[in-house]
Formats: structure tokens, C-alpha cells, sequence
């Protein structure tokens, strides 16, 4: 586990990733990550074509069939 601290950047806040954890996510300066939701909390990733494309789908048919899912998760 790592600890990370919030910090003020101007308007906004944000958290610096020690370099062990920038290298293994693979990312550099000027990388853009995606913060997504995941099974007990969140999980931090870098960008991946696959992973929008799937969501984008995902979102679509979630849209799609609202009513049914949500008699589901009663």
C-alpha cells in the first residue's frame, strides 16, 4: 500500500505518484490515468483505447435497458 497526500494545485487538488508506482503504470509526465470505480473503492489506470471502447458499450446498453437492470438489482 501507498500513502498519497492531497495537496492544493491552484483551484483544484491533487496527489504526486512516487516514482515506483509511475513506473509501474508506465507513465511519464504529461500521461493522462483514469480514476474508475471498482469493487470496494477505486482503481487507477492509464489509458486504454479497449477499455473506453468497452465502457462506451457498456454505457449504451445500460442506457438502453435502465428499467430492466434496475428491476434486477431489487
Amino acid at each position: 500500500m501507498i500513502k498519497l497526500t492531497v495537496r492544493k494545485v491552484g483551484n483544484s487538488l491533487g496527489v504526486t505518484l512516487p516514482a515506483q508506482a509511475a513506473q509501474a503504470l508506465h507513465v511519464k509526465e504529461g500521461d493522462q490515468l483514469y480514476l474508475t470505480e471498482a469493487p470496494g473503492g477505486f482503481r487507477l489506470t492509464p489509458y486504454d483505447p479497449d477499455f473506453v471502447e468497452t465502457m462506451e458499450v457498456a454505457e449504451s446498453f445500460m442506457r438502453r435497458y435502465k428499467n430492466a437492470l434496475r428491476d434486477l438489482a431489487k
